[in-house]
């Protein structure tokens, strides 16, 4: 008898993977595919669609050649965020690239709507402040440059994408939680807001339905890797989706997922319009009940890794985490990654990268464990601000791909001052959509049977005294402030 499992698709931005997860919730096959990622100029981040579906397919592939005596129950979905596209309804043919999350090109459009007074009734409404990481100016941009030859079109993140290849072309919708990071949806109304349509140049009536996140949004058609009928039953931004996965349902538990960029983000216990320098966002919605929570997002995390190694001539991350931890410290050297510019809690896109506090005394095993640093002063921004906006901490998860690495989480936790469990399975995006897909056809019951799958290993407890910590965190500070002078 064929092993009954549930396939989730994690469409990340620089590679799509696909695990099965069986009744347990353990994962029993998986397979990966690259998406390529383009620089046309600077600030300027893209991909093409079609690519990120030839990338999905394949993974699906060689996936199911792992584990061919199974019944795929259901699919889900987990995705990179922000990142948006247009494409013609008809022949569903993408109309120009994908502007991804990390994209700059519309810094303008957006200093140019902060400047006539637009940011406070934007935040007001979405969560989110005027910045060219989030959609809508990306959108209309597609739209002037791309869309003009098109009479009917589809506006939609990664996630509408996936859902209307693996419907044939037949669904076009959207979750809750990535409709909230597109800026154009009410998050006090649940719907799309025709004022901020209006105001940002894009169409109400070409973007997705908005559905739960644990919601059976169509069934597969014509597709070359899977049969026909197959319900697809959720869809969630990565982020969120890993914080499902770590069954962090208790108001004021959190997550880290560390990747190219950041997210932090920690559940709340109702719509709060957000403080300056962080994001409110809908985490999930199930049954028609959005869970809300704080978010601050991070553009360049451990991307800086690969970056830091070839400036030093390493061979590559692992030589560089490795000089990292041959000294005690950085030596008052700081990096601030703002190589795309700054994201929360700064906000200022205009920000660029910087290494400061050199001197004769400095080795390269410094600037190492400069880059290494970042990744959890970076964090620890953020939970400044959360805090600070009074949101009480539970158990803060962290899962991706740094998380594995103990050298890393224990700096994370030190710098936090506050305990830090990493995930067992670091695909924790894949897994939460696997859940919520569960949950949509019956596979698991309820949040309390996804609650009893949950697998983590041992926290780390932070270990570095506040008369240590407090003027690491000061040099950083300042080092942040010299890369936000607009010089």
């Amino acid at each position: 008898m064929a092993q009954r499992v549930i396939l989730a698709i994690d469409e990340g931005t620089t590679n799509s993977k696909v695990v099965l997860v069986d009744a347990g919730g353990k994962i029993v096959a998986s397979g990966s595919a690259p998406v390529p990622i383009t620089h046309p100029q600077s600030g300027w981040v893209q991909q093409d669609a079609e690519e990120i579906w030839a990338a999905t397919s394949h993974a699906i592939a060689s996936c199911l050649r792992q584990a061919p005596e199974v019944q795929i129950v259901a699919i889900g979905i987990s995705n990179q965020r922000e990142s948006i596209l247009i494409w013609d309804r008809k022949t569903g043919q993408p109309l120009g690239p994908v502007v991804t999350w990390q994209c700059r090109r519309t810094a303008a459009a957006c200093d140019a709507l902060r400047d006539a007074g637009h940011e406070a009734g934007v935040i007001a409404k979405t969560g989110l402040p005027l910045d060219p990481m989030f959609p809508p100016t990306k959108a209309a941009w597609l739209m002037q440059h791309h869309g003009q030859a098109a009479k009917d079109i589809c506006i939609g993140t990664v996630d509408s994408w996936l859902i209307w290849k693996l419907s044939g072309g037949k669904v076009h919708a959207t979750d809750c939680s990535n409709a909230a990071r597109t800026q154009l949806f009410n998050l006090a109304k649940g719907r799309w807001d025709p004022e901020l349509c209006q105001l940002f140049g894009v169409k109400i009536d070409c973007l997705p339905k908005v559905c739960d996140s644990s919601h059976i949004f169509g069934e597969t058609f014509g597709l070359s890797v899977l049969g026909d009928g197959i319900p697809i039953a959720s869809a969630i931004g990565d982020s969120h989706a890993a914080l499902f996965g770590h069954g962090a349902f208790a108001s004021g538990d959190g997550k880290i997922t560390f990747g190219t960029g950041s997210s932090v983000m920690t559940t709340i216990a109702q719509f709060t319009p957000p403080p300056q320098g962080i994001t409110t966002t809908i985490a999930w919605s199930i049954q028609g009940q959005p869970t809300f929570a704080f978010e601050g997002n991070i553009l360049v995390s451990a991307a800086i890794f690969p970056w830091t190694a070839k400036l030093l001539g390493l061979a590559g991350v692992e030589a560089l985490l490795d000089l990292a931890q041959s000294v005690a410290d950085a030596g008052g050297v700081s990096l601030v990654p703002a190589h795309v510019g700054l994201g929360a809690p700064h906000w200022d896109s205009h920000a660029r990268g910087l290494i400061s506090g050199l001197s004769f005394t400095t080795q390269p095993a410094h600037i190492a464990r400069a880059a290494a640093d970042s990744l959890a002063h970076q964090t620890a921004d953020i939970y400044d601000f959360i805090t600070e906006a009074g949101s009480d901490l539970g158990r803060i998860f962290v899962d991706g791909g740094p998380s594995t690495n103990p050298f890393l989480m224990q700096l994370v936790a030190d710098t936090l001052s506050h305990a830090v469990t990493p995930c067992r399975n670091s695909e924790a995006s894949a897994i939460g959509a696997a859940h919520l897909a569960g949950l949509a056809t019956g596979f698991w019951p309820d949040l309390g049977a996804l609650t009893a799958l949950a697998a983590h290993g041992a926290p780390y407890q932070p270990h570095l005294p506040e008369p240590l910590r407090d003027p690491l965190r000061r040099v950083w500070r300042e080092a942040v402030a010299r890369a936000t002078l607009h010089l």
